[in-house]
């Protein structure tokens, strides 16, 4: 077995000289199979699960209930996600959609004061906030469709591992001690994630979750009936009933993921599959690199000031769109045909000027045309037959509300808060919500999650996805233009430093590894250009032409390992 260990602390920058530097930037090499998540013990067990005959499918689904055991700040069952499932044959990419739901009293107003007023906080941190969780089901109906082991097979490690306990690395517990007032408000989170006495557990001890434990064997033992009816559906309303919450037992009971068509487009020569509304993320990535297509990044230079400058115009753009016309289709019609035509990205291309940056004041939404039918976690698989996994879920914030149903053992997700909660104001990561995304009963809320494949000359090439909030789609896409454009291996495309513009706030927002002088050019542009904390934590594998498998672990998560065999 061939593995590769990420060695930075949370959030430590990247610098460009360290892209090249040490081991962690050499991709993981293998033949017959390949994980890439971001905690070590979810990719061994995930491993395991193909090394013993298992495919993609069996293994990311292994991972995702692991995850939630190990992970409890973004790995989750509380919360929702995106996946696609691209089968190593050749035969069509699929999107599963398992976003959490607004509840059946949900309303447009719910997070307004009597004036209108978004009351601060509602939407984040109360039983409110909180979208009918979608992961179980989710996970249940692609090991179904598209899987080899059971149910109960599938969550064995996850419960083996909430009830021996694992041991805690660092990055668990400085979660905890930076999240301690906002969690130990509610009892039932203290008495899940804390000692006796109040404090996190420390590096190197072992820690158990018997609750959740048992959570997961009800599931193993009855379906998804054994989350979604019975005791912990009972368990999860109670919690809600207690503190003004809205999730109804006829609320989990109906929930159900969906089956989507996956967002497609080509970029030289590559055709991306990337995930559909209720996420944003497949829309825009395929907008974005219709609009960098014109222009020749390649010669442009990785990170250079041009470089730079083209996509965060096209970045801008881009987001001003998803704030007009992105939401549920189940609801509201997406000109999603319009937004990812390269008709459309011509239009948008002649919009650029490349000496001089366009103030965002001055851009709003485009005419795409006729209407036409941080904290998160990502993992990628690919088995021995080519099959490949690219999935994103989350509980929103780190730990979600905060809140933890007492009994059950895990987090709740405060999504209610990708919502508008008033059209035109922004969200927690800043980016403006429309009418499109207004809450509605039973709607799914925008997302900017975007697990991606893409396949060259028919096969799987490249299966990628990030966590991040707003800033997963620019990450994704840059892991994209690293291999395709600048012809970077894969580790080092998930390591360089990133970008990103949402067009408001008006800036570029940069991790440290960009060069002053490149920092001096785009600001004689016209370009504000800030640097803050590193952005995503990007999971990859890419298989090449001989059909070695090429993984790279994101180093951003100290947690994070590709593995192969």
């Amino acid at each position: 077995m061939m593995i590769a260990l990420t060695l930075l602390l949370p959030l430590q920058p990247v610098t460009a000289e360290a892209i090249l530097e040490g081991e962690r930037h050499h991709p993981v090499q293998a033949r017959n199979g390949m994980v890439a998540t971001s905690h070590t013990l979810a990719t061994e067990v995930a491993l395991n699960v193909l090394k013993n005959g298992g495919n993609a499918m069996d293994a990311a689904v292994t991972a995702g209930f692991a995850l939630a055991v190990t992970q409890p700040r973004s790995g989750n069952i509380g919360g929702g996600g995106f996946m696609l499932y691209a089968p190593g044959n050749g035969e069509a990419v699929e999107a599963i959609d398992y976003r959490e739901k607004a509840p059946a009293a949900a309303t447009k107003t719910m997070f307004q004061d009597d004036d209108g007023n978004v009351v601060e906080n509602r939407s984040r941190f109360t039983h409110k906030a909180s979208g009918v969780p979608g992961t179980v089901a989710g996970l249940a109906m692609a090991l179904e469709r598209h899987g080899t082991l059971s149910l109960e097979e599938a969550l064995a490690p996850a419960i083996k591992l909430a009830r021996d306990g694992f041991i805690v690395p660092a990055r668990f517990t400085e979660g905890l001690e930076q999240a301690r007032e906002r969690l130990q408000r509610w009892p039932a989170t203290l008495a899940t994630f804390y000692k006796e006495d109040g404090s996190p557990w420390q590096p190197g001890e072992r820690f158990r979750q018997p609750e959740l434990a048992d959570t997961l064997q009800r599931i193993a033992d009855q379906g998804i009936d054994g989350f979604y009816e019975g005791k912990t559906a009972q368990l999860i309303v109670e919690e809600m009933e207690r503190n003004d919450g809205l999730i109804t037992l006829q609320d989990l009971k109906n929930y159900q993921p969906g089956i989507r068509q996956p967002v497609h487009g080509t970029y030289r020569g590559h055709d991306i599959y990337s995930m559909s509304p209720p996420s944003s993320g497949g829309t825009h990535i395929v907008q974005i690199l219709n609009v960098l297509e014109g222009y020749p990044l390649s010669d442009f230079g990785h990170n250079s000031a041009a470089s730079i400058h083209h996509m965060a115009e096209a970045m801008k753009l881009a987001y001003a769109d998803r704030a007009e016309y992105l939401g549920d289709t189940d609801f509201v019609e997406v000109p999603l045909k319009g937004l990812t035509s390269k008709a459309y990205a011509e239009a948008l291309r002649k919009t650029i000027d490349p000496a001089k940056a366009r103030p965002s004041t001055e851009i709003s939404a485009g005419n795409p045309g006729a209407y036409e039918s941080p904290e998160t976690t990502h993992f990628s698989v690919v088995d021995r037959w080519g099959n490949a996994v690219s999935n994103t879920y989350t509980i929103n914030f780190s730990y979600g509300s905060g809140i933890t149903v007492d009994g059950a053992g895990f987090l709740l997700n405060n999504e209610m808060d990708d919502f508008s909660a008033k059209p035109g104001e922004p969200n927690a990561y800043g980016l403006i919500g429309g009418e499109a995304n207004k809450v509605e009963p039973g709607k799914r809320m925008l997302s900017s999650m975007s697990p991606t494949i893409v396949r060259r000359d028919g096969r799987n090439y490249l299966v990628t996805g990030s966590p991040g909030g707003s800033r997963i789609i620019t990450t994704t896409l840059q892991v994209l233009l690293n291999v395709i454009d600048h012809g970077m291996n894969i580790q080092s495309a998930v390591s360089a430093p990133r970008v990103h513009h949402q067009w408001l706030p008006d800036e570029i927002r940069i991790e440290q590894g960009i060069s002053p002088d490149t920092v001096r050019l785009l600001e004689e542009k016209g370009h504000k250009v800030v640097t803050k904390s590193a952005m995503g934590a990007i999971q990859s594998i890419l298989i090449d032409a001989e059909g070695t498998l090429h993984g790279g672990a994101d180093p951003r998560r100290s947690t994070s390992s590709a593995m192969g065999y």
